[in-house]
């Protein structure tokens, strides 16, 4: 974290001679904790302020690209807590580390020139390519997202939050509206309604449970980003996919996300 009074970072850009570093999530760590904000801009979407900003690696010229998203420029919501959707992108990221599935990229917490906020590894990939796009030739990965879906108890699975990198890599991102205590799955992925969850993830799901039995330590953790109420339901939701593994089956009409993309 940068000391003194940080750059407004909408419409501002780094030198044109910057080297934009893609790094692995380790490589990276410390440039998304501590980096400098070089710059940035807003987003075109969304209902709440995003920004891509490009934070220094090792110098001014060396720099990698993120997702920045200000507690202050959360919209308030009637069923989510008000400036409570930045820590709700971190707890998904600590718990698909816990589980190991799906990739959701590198997650911070940290200062930036809106204040407190979630910073998050931006993905290289081409945005036209969306869940549409790819649910017909990887349907063993994206089954990860929709049984993490439920899991999280995600309210806002669009399209868009599905991508694919340069590597074939499938990603979930935008993980704000997750880990409500009342049941809200709201996604674009109805094709997985009423199919059993595979049993190589139901596995992993047994073990996630008995560490959250047996350690504190993960309990905590997602509390400190949610609530003792919303941990405990997410642990209802986990003992009932692994006694239940089914996918529930959804209104068309009302249990998706708007808009789609």
């Amino acid at each position: 974290m940068t000391s003194g009074k940080q750059e407004d970072p909408r419409n501002q850009f780094p030198s044109p001679d910057a080297e934009i570093l893609h790094l692995e999530a380790a490589e990276a760590n410390s440039f998304l904790e501590t980096g400098e904000f070089l710059g940035g801009h807003t987003m075109p979407w969304g209902s709440n302020y995003t920004f891509l900003v490009w934070l220094s690696a090792d110098s001014p010229d060396k720099c990698i690209q993120a997702i920045y998203k200000p507690r202050d420029g959360e919209k308030p919501l009637n069923d989510f807590p008000h400036g409570t959707l930045y820590k709700r992108e971190f707890a998904t990221y600590l718990l698909s580390k816990e589980l190991g599935w799906p990739n959701v990229p590198l997650t911070t917490i940290r200062e930036g020139p809106y204040g407190v906020g979630s910073m998050q590894l931006y993905v290289d990939c081409d945005p036209r390519i969306t869940y549409f796009e790819l649910r017909e030739t990887m349907s063993e990965e994206l089954e990860k997202l929709a049984v993490f879906d439920l899991l999280t108890n995600n309210a806002d699975r669009k399209a868009g939050h599905c991508l694919i990198d340069n590597h074939e890599t499938i990603w979930s991102i935008d993980h704000g509206l997750t880990f409500h205590s009342i049941f809200k799955l709201r996604t674009v992925m109805l094709e997985y309604c009423g199919k059993g969850i595979s049993s190589s993830l139901i596995s992993d799901l047994k073990v996630l449970a008995d560490r959250m039995e047996s350690s504190s330590e993960i309990r905590s953790d997602l509390e400190s980003q949610t609530s003792i109420k919303e941990v405990d339901s997410l642990k209802t939701r986990l003992d009932v996919m692994i006694s239940d593994p089914v996918i529930p089956m959804l209104d068309p009409y009302r249990d998706v996300p708007w808009p789609f993309i």
